[in-house]
């Protein structure tokens, strides 16, 4: 399915960071392979909120540098094949997306869903295993950090008051722990548990498989895009976000 003029699906920036972080962003890129011909949608969809994570990859470059971290990045847009969903999620790859049908996707022959599963999702996640394997090896720790964003508003939903959503599932200990520091640095800022997204195994992959699975302390990030669409709001979430992390790997430290 691509082409040699296409992107490769991971771009891995910082890799020699040292610091425990280990940051992915599964929805940074809107690129769609020249073969799938733009999915059938007009140019203007290709930059809404459907068809990646406004303003995550800013933040996400920002936490890579503030905190010396390794940071994978997905190339393609969510509508292409979303890779932070398992094969077997409905909207791995979406018929339809915030009310708007995406030609391209709809009754998609099964090999058509594993070729793009096998030439996208599956390279994505394979060198995030890889990197965590090396920690694992050389005994060296990792604190996995998924950076998201999220609309202000679904269509035809009411509006989404929280300004940061920090996710878990099986274990909310470095989560809880997270965002417990930062409501103390950031008291006026509205956040939430579990907002406005949960984590399960039948939605997601990311923390599941690379987070439970190995057993290290994870959280996954939930940013309001409209707080994050320019440089300046990258940069300042990134900077909340990374005392907040630092903050709460310490406490986890003292813990220990």
């Amino acid at each position: 399915m691509l082409s040699p003029s296409d992107p490769p699906p991971v771009e891995l920036i910082n890799s020699d960071g040292h610091a425990d972080f280990v940051l992915v962003c599964e929805h940074a890129g809107i690129a769609v392979p020249r073969r799938l011909e733009s999915l059938g949608l007009p140019a203007g969809e290709s930059l809404g909120h459907i068809a990646y994570d406004i303003g995550a990859e800013g933040v996400a470059r920002r936490l890579a540098d503030q905190l010396n971290a390794p940071l994978f990045l997905q190339r393609y847009s969510r509508l292409v094949i979303d890779c932070n969903r398992p094969f077997s999620a409905p909207d791995c790859i979406p018929e339809v997306s915030d009310g708007t049908v995406v030609p391209g996707n709809l009754h998609l022959a099964e090999y058509r869903r594993r070729q793009r599963y096998a030439e996208i999702h599956e390279p994505f996640h394979r060198a995030v295993a890889l990197l965590l394997d090396r920690r694992a090896t050389a005994g060296s720790p990792a604190v996995l950090v998924a950076v998201h964003s999220f609309t202000p508003r679904l269509a035809g939903g009411p509006r989404r008051p929280w300004q940061l959503g920090v996710l878990s599932n099986r274990d909310g200990s470095f989560a809880e722990r997270f965002l417990g520091s930062f409501q103390e640095r950031n008291p006026t800022t509205i956040c939430a548990h579990n907002k406005p997204y949960v984590v399960d195994d039948k939605g997601d992959y990311t923390i599941p498989v690379h987070g439970e699975a190995r057993g290290l302390p994870h959280l996954l990030l939930e940013i309001r895009n409209d707080l994050i669409g320019d440089p300046e709001g990258q940069h300042r979430w990134a900077s909340l976000i990374a005392d907040g992390l630092i903050d709460a790997r310490e406490k986890k430290h003292v813990n220990v």
